[in-house]
């Protein structure tokens, strides 16, 4: 979900306690870094080195640059080949062949192929690896090493996202030859990056990977410092200490001095106040959109995120964007919340608890609190409970919670970004808290739909349905902020969070 659970794009992660960095976290690189370095800093330690499980937008941005996936996202998110060089859908639409690139080695030395593509997908499909995208492969039924490099996929329908759910990082082709619970601290991937050390909550380090099967990254290597608040990071950046940071207080980013760029990029990621319909008064549709009609999201933005951002639906996919007009309450309405508490039964109003990051990303207790005040005019009470970054992700993994405040990545293709929450099957059903029957109908639609135009109707319709569930309630849409300093050149922000394009760049 960010969390931004990279889903929430959900995030977890190791938070250095207190809001001024050790000397440790500012001086300057490392020696086995050396000249040439990358020093990009971070607000939290990644909480896993296994891009199958990763959720947390930290350990999901140092994974992308060590693995790699079958497919892969240009800069205007369009799918483009990875290590799979071409693909063909047959004319029923129920087999994918994959042609995979020759020559291509994983960190070790070791060859990629055929088996490794059966390996990967199998495991991920496989319920007890626990695969944050398993539900991505529900519609392939079979997996086939034709020769060392060509895969066949048997599809039960034709898949139209299938080819953009596989550019995930949650997707990483890993070698056949490695055992999982060694990969936790000593990755082994085919990307521009080699994992070479770490140093839990302060930092961790990469190193060129000279063998790359695509363009060599400029710079020597990259290490992640683990610095606790953007502020302090800033700081750190002012004083040449760190080159590079994404941002996501606006705030902060305003206040960058002279010697610093600041790019702004919209981002697919989406704030919302996800909902357990399967917990206490929230299994009543009523008291969520009593909910839904007292809340001001443009308010929320506001006051959380200077009004950075837009408000939005659910789906946040350019070609499939939500119309946040089309809802119950498009604008706050606390006759109507208190109409709809009384069908409830609820005319005193009742009392939500919801789960809150602290130090995942920056709004998040802004907006908290902000939703608090709103529901408490329409009787509804938001008790807040502030957990550690790391906190947060185990309870929102475990679906333990009524309410979460929550981060979450979107994705460009909208089966992707939700198949996976709100289907009855889907492996994060538990953790959304809502499904039907109707949304299993529709979502299967709209995987085997192959015209464009007709997709939107379909994914049109899965929106009006969680708007007029409740099943979340979403927010907005906000921005990210690449900090640059000088002599830092070449990096290429992504809509959905990526930074998949340090191998661009390059420090002078």
């Amino acid at each position: 979900m960010r969390i931004r659970l990279a889903l929430p794009v959900l995030i977890a992660g190791l938070v250095v306690a207190g809001c001024t960095p050790t000397a440790s976290q500012v001086d300057g690189p490392s020696e086995q870094q050396g000249a040439g370095a990358l020093v990009v800093g971070v607000t939290s330690d990644p909480d896993t080195l296994l891009p199958w499980t990763a959720t947390q937008f930290q350990a999901v941005n140092v994974l992308q640059n060590v693995y790699g996936t079958l497919t892969e996202f240009d800069s205007d998110l369009e799918v483009v080949p990875g290590l799979a060089e071409s693909w063909e859908t047959s004319e029923d639409g129920t087999t994918l062949t994959l042609t995979l690139r020759e020559g291509v080695t994983f960190h070790d030395g070791s060859t990629f192929d055929s088996e490794d593509v059966v390996h990967s997908l199998e495991a991920i499909q496989a319920e007890e690896t626990a695969a944050v995208a398993r539900t991505s492969l529900a519609s392939v039924t079979g997996i086939t090493a034709v020769d060392p490099s060509t895969v066949e996929l048997s599809l039960s329908t034709p898949d139209a996202g299938l080819p953009s759910n596989l550019a995930s990082i949650n997707m990483a082709i890993l070698s056949s030859q490695d055992e999982t619970s060694a990969l936790e601290t000593a990755p082994n991937g085919t990307g521009p990056f080699t994992f070479t050390d770490r140093t839990p909550s302060q930092s961790l380090s990469l190193q060129r990977f000279d063998g790359y099967w695509g363009e060599a990254a400029l710079v020597e290597g990259v290490e992640f410092r683990v610095i606790p608040d953007e502020t302090s990071i800033l700081a750190a950046m002012q004083s040449g200490n760190v080159q590079l940071s994404v941002l996501d207080d606006p705030l902060v980013a305003q206040s960058a001095g002279a010697g610093i760029t600041i790019e702004r990029t919209p981002q697919l990621s989406y704030h919302a106040l996800q909902l357990n319909t399967r917990r206490g008064a929230l299994t009543d549709q009523n008291v969520r959109l009593a909910m839904q009609c007292a809340i001001d999201r443009q308010v929320v933005l506001d006051t959380a995120a200077l009004g950075e951002g837009e408000v939005t639906g659910p789906i946040t996919s350019p070609a499939y964007r939500s119309d946040p007009a089309d809802r119950p309450c498009p604008t706050r309405d606390l006759d109507r919340a208190r109409e709809y508490l009384a069908a409830a039964g609820e005319a005193d109003g009742v009392t939500i608890t919801a789960i809150v990051s602290q130090g995942e990303y920056a709004t998040s207790v802004n907006e908290a609190q902000a939703l608090q005040a709103q529901l408490a005019e329409a009787d509804i009470t938001l008790e807040l409970e502030t957990l550690e970054s790391g906190a947060y992700v185990d309870r929102w993994v475990a679906a333990d919670f009524e309410a979460a405040v929550a981060l979450n990545g979107g994705r460009p293709d909208p089966d992707g970004m939700y198949g996976r929450y709100f289907t009855s099957e889907g492996n994060l059903n538990e953790v959304a808290g809502y499904s039907s029957p109707r949304l299993d109908e529709l979502f299967a639609m709209g995987r085997a739909e192959t015209d464009e135009n007709a997709r939107r109707e379909i994914y049109a319709e899965i929106s009006g349905e969680l708007e007029a569930q409740a099943a979340w309630i979403w927010l907005f849409t906000g921005y990210t902020y690449t900090a640059t300093t000088e002599g830092v050149s070449g990096f290429v922000p992504l809509a959905n969070g990526s930074l998949q394009n340090l191998r661009l760049v390059s420090v002078s």
